[in-house]
């Protein structure tokens, strides 16, 4: 498969704004600065479909992206990734947290098109609670979760086995729902892919 167009379609500050077309979902959660804008990019291969940013916590509504696909006899088929508010952010008000809070829960339990979500976080940083709990809801709630180690570049070969055992074990997750990953150098991207496909297919 490859790209033939990435594009935003919505915005969203509530379930008014969420789009009405019926096409498959993936929702991408991930703690602030921990890789998800580049590796939303990384997977439409584009550069700036989703805004990079040194701030954490700027992404503060749910952003629908369009991604088109080409098989090798040239179908087109179509998804939406959404993007979802970071968290962990301590410098944003926690009021401010609990809306978005409010905002990502009523979209990933009323979202009939959402097929998987796609946790993101640094290979560098152990699992903490905010991580273990969303795995847990998403579980509950019948949500198939994938792990994203992002910017698995910054450590070597051997140490980012190490990590993504122990994060692996961590999780509880099956390994092939636990993926190392680059916005960088691409490594990942692909087998990415294939885990959000088997998602769709199933």
């Amino acid at each position: 498969m490859r790209i033939r167009d990435a594009r935003i379609v919505a915005t969203a500050v509530g379930p008014a704004g969420f789009p009405s077309d019926e096409l498959p979902e993936i929702a991408f959660l991930g703690r602030s600065n921990a890789g998800k804008s580049s590796l939303l990019n990384a997977l439409a291969g584009r550069r700036e479909l989703a805004r990079v940013s040194s701030t954490p916590g700027k992404t503060r509504a749910l952003h629908f992206f369009r991604i088109e696909r080409l098989d090798d006899a040239d179908r087109v088929s179509s998804l939406l990734f959404v993007d979802l508010p970071g968290y962990g952010f301590a410098r944003v008000a926690r009021s401010e947290r609990a809306a978005w809070q409010r905002l990502v829960e009523s979209y990933l339990t009323a979202r009939a098109p959402l097929r998987a979500a796609v946790l993101i976080q640094d290979l560098r940083r152990d699992v903490g609670d905010d991580e273990r709990e969303l795995v847990a809801w998403l579980a509950e709630r019948g949500i198939p979760v994938l792990v994203a180690l992002a910017k698995s570049d910054k450590l070597k070969a051997g140490a980012r086995g190490v990590r993504w055992r122990a994060l692996r074990a961590d999780y509880g997750l099956e390994g092939a729902r636990v993926l190392l990953t680059s916005a960088k150098t691409k490594l990942g991207i692909d087998a990415l892919w294939a885990a959000i496909d088997a998602q769709i297919e199933a």
